[in-house]
């Protein structure tokens, strides 16, 4: 073999290593890139699951607030109590805020329970304004108290094991039918109740 032969030799060697070397390095390179990529979206998920389950919470738990406030103001209305206003209104307020930042948030069946949910609550409150201006007493105490051990129970436990489904703690194999029927009544029961409230209220306008 000629000096020269064993020259070419030695530098195709010495180019082959490194070229290999460079496309190792490339392939380690993508490698860590693709995994510090995969890490930041985890991250990312995990920072907005969080951020869902606090909202979740606040928006569970002021529901639940909100509808003790009204139970407890018509109870010690009917014990012939005055009603302190301040309670309630906090409670009501905190809820208001809590769906209005849940809204941008909520996806589509959430956002549907949360939604009938507020308005349900909406009319638990009017039933408690409109309690010492009723022409009726004792049927507007009962008809209170069974609307908040009933109806408006019923819809903020819906709101949590809807809210508990959407996080995939709580999953039930039926339960897209349950949610759809409790929803529908809730929704019925609240019409039903709204329709009452302002047949009275226009009664009492005109016996004014």
């Amino acid at each position: 073999m000629t000096t020269l032969a064993v020259a070419l030799i030695s530098v195709g060697g010495t180019l082959g290593g490194t070229l290999g070397g460079a496309v190792l390095s490339q392939r380690v390179t993508r490698e860590q890139t693709r995994r510090a990529d995969r890490e930041r979206a985890e991250d990312r998920h995990d920072r907005a699951q969080e951020a869902r389950r606090d909202l979740y919470a606040r928006l569970n738990t002021t529901a639940r607030a909100y509808r003790v406030a009204a139970r407890d103001a018509v109870r010690a209305a009917e014990r012939g109590e005055s009603i302190e206003p301040a309670a309630l209104d906090t409670a009501k307020e905190a809820w208001s805020e809590q769906y209005s930042l849940a809204q941008m948030a909520l996806p589509k069946h959430v956002h549907q329970m949360a939604s009938t949910l507020n308005r349900a609550l909406g009319v638990g409150y009017s039933v408690v304004k409109q309690l010492p201006r009723s022409p009726d007493p004792d049927g507007s105490y009962d008809r209170a108290k069974a609307w908040f051990s009933g109806p408006l129970s019923d819809g903020v436990y819906l709101l949590r094991v809807t809210l508990r489904h959407d996080l995939g703690v709580e999953v039930e194999p039926d339960f897209e039918h349950t949610h759809t029927r409790m929803l529908a009544a809730l929704d019925s029961e609240r019409r039903s109740l709204e329709h009452l409230l302002a047949s009275e209220q226009a009664q009492a306008t005109r016996s004014a």
